[in-house]
């Protein structure tokens, strides 16, 4: 198995909406309820790679596997320096180590991209290897909101994860 992580491209955008739509139409994993579609996400590309962000995908067997990108978390320049991740694998890479090897890349492309605190969202239901996942890549539970989502006539809630990427001292800290 030959797993290659790298800076998502514009021809991967089909690849990326063909595992996210997989997710959407048969899971918990996400909230969105109808698939964005690849403008959408042609667009989140542009956007958080002209940001600075990280947005990468992992090859396997010359094929897209799965995604991951940080974004930020929220909007006010306080939060400059915390970001969320998002990761998805084609459900035939899962169980492989393409999600550790694509996590961890992002995660490294965050910090030197300025970030510090990574949050993950994971929701409630089929989620066990995501939340497996933060956990190996040293994410600690940071709370629960219950019941925040409505998703194949369940109520669902989140688990947040954080993760600390460095100790440095950011400029005016």
């Amino acid at each position: 198995m030959s797993v290659q992580v790298r800076a998502a491209a514009d021809g991967d955008v089909a690849a990326v909406a063909r595992i996210y739509d997989h997710y959407v139409a048969t899971s918990t994993a996400t909230f969105e309820l109808e698939p964005p579609g690849e403008p959408v996400w042609r667009g989140r590309l542009d956007t958080l790679t002209a940001a600075g962000w990280p947005f990468q995908v992992a090859v396997l067997d010359g094929q897209v596997a799965g995604f991951a990108y940080v974004g930020p978390w929220r909007p006010r320049p306080a939060y400059a320096h915390t970001v969320e991740d998002t990761i998805y694998l084609d459900p035939a890479a899962t169980g492989r180590g393409v999600g550790t090897r694509l996590l961890t890349s992002v995660l490294d492309a965050a910090g030197a991209a300025g970030a510090r605190e990574v949050i993950a969202v994971v929701a409630d239901g089929d989620t066990a290897a995501s939340l497996a996942l933060h956990r190996r890549a040293g994410f600690h539970t940071a709370g629960r909101l219950e019941r925040v989502g409505r998703k194949f006539d369940r109520w669902l809630g989140t688990t947040l994860l954080q993760k600390t990427l460095g100790q440095e001292t950011l400029p005016g800290s």
